[in-house]
């Protein structure tokens, strides 16, 4: 399947250039430039209403933007039909014919654009089979499940030979087994093909198995657009940081600095972290994150690590694989803690004392958001 023709070396597959789009006095997305390479998996993540699927609907070519470009291959492609342009979008609802079966639901593209039926036969053939599909070929949708219902909704998507393929929360309807198995179907593809792959999710899971990388969304704008694992790891600020997963948010008042090494003061903690001049104090002040599964828990206080607090658990949750510990520190503060159950004995009590233990990195400096 070539997804390459036609492609100018040097530039972008997909650029926007200050894209916006607003209905009424409501702006669902504000001045936005991006580009998408080639073959990328690109996820844009966000809540409800933050204009990721608005983003999308005007890649499709089924918004238009208010002003700004969008471009495929150096080309301007802003005022251009969806049908015209080699794009497809595959929505959650799979949109399948009721009345016509698996194979013909796939080859019905085809068959609109008059290709010979030869050619019709071969394409739908090599989409069932890179789909795994092809025992069911001759059921109608109702007959399928939802996991395979999506399937067929991807081989009629694939079958056209897209430059990009653009899916708007395409595993929301499925179970969480049926979702994981699909998402590394999904990579699969991606890299199978070449084909561009731009996904819309609110799920953080979901945008961090599939993206090569993620543009996070809030209120028509990207927060931050960089690889999924120093999105987890380096939160620009702290609406990402919550939004990737849960964390230990301080907001700190610096006391003193020497070496890279920062000291800040939040309640009774006195936290030492690395200094980041691309993310710099406010007012004296440092926003911090911390994630549960860098905080060491021990019985015993220990003394080679540049953070440390003690306190009372407070609660525990146990989901299978971790286990999740709060704990109460003197001053009423809550920390949450990580552990893997593989590694650690369910030695911990409520209201047992316990010291908590972190690194320096493990704090991480965020930009203020005031």
């Amino acid at each position: 399947m070539d997804s390459h023709q036609g492609r100018q070396l040097g530039v972008p597959l997909l650029q926007l250039a200050g894209v916006c789009k607003s209905y009424g006095a409501e702006p669902a997305v504000s001045s936005l430039n991006l580009s998408v390479d080639e073959g990328e998996s690109l996820v844009l993540l966000g809540p409800s209403g933050c204009g990721k699927s608005t983003l999308l609907r005007m890649i499709a070519g089924l918004e238009t933007p208010d002003s700004g470009h969008i471009l495929l291959d150096g080309r301007d492609i802003t005022a251009l039909p969806p049908n015209h342009r080699p794009v497809n979008m595959m929505f959650q609802s799979y949109a399948l014919f009721p009345h016509l079966s698996v194979r013909d639901n796939i080859a019905f593209g085809l068959r609109r654009e008059r290709l010979p039926a030869s050619e019709i036969a071969v394409r739908t053939a090599e989409a069932m089979a890179m789909l795994e599909i092809e025992s069911f070929a001759t059921r109608k949708p109702h007959q399928l499940s939802g996991g395979q219902q999506q399937r067929v909704a991807l081989a009629r998507a694939l079958v056209k030979r897209p430059r990009m393929l653009l899916l708007d929360e395409p595993l929301g309807a499925l179970d969480k087994r049926l979702r994981q198995q699909t998402q590394a179907e999904l990579r699969k593809l991606n890299r199978q093909t070449g084909i561009t792959f731009v996904f819309v999710t609110h799920d953080n899971d979901e945008a961090m198995a599939l993206a090569d990388r993620i543009a996070v969304m809030d209120h028509g704008r990207f927060r931050q657009l960089d690889a999924p694992r120093r999105i987890y790891d380096r939160p620009i600020d702290r609406f990402v940081a919550s939004l990737m997963a849960e964390t230990n948010l301080f907001n700190a008042a610096v006391e003193s600095g020497s070496g890279g090494l920062v000291t800040a003061r939040s309640g009774i903690l006195r936290l030492h972290y690395s200094a980041d001049a691309e993310r710099p104090t406010r007012n004296g002040r440092q926003e911090l994150s911390l994630r549960p599964e860098q905080i060491e828990i021990s019985r015993e206080p220990l003394e080679t690590v540049a953070n440390a607090a003690t306190g009372i658990v407070a609660d525990i949750d146990y989901i299978g694989d971790m286990t999740g510990i709060s704990v109460r520190l003197d001053d009423g503060q809550v920390l949450k803690a990580s552990q893997l159950n593989a590694l650690h004995e369910p030695l911990l009590e409520l209201d047992q004392q316990v010291w908590l233990n972190w690194e320096a990195d493990a704090l991480v400096p965020l930009r203020s958001q005031e």
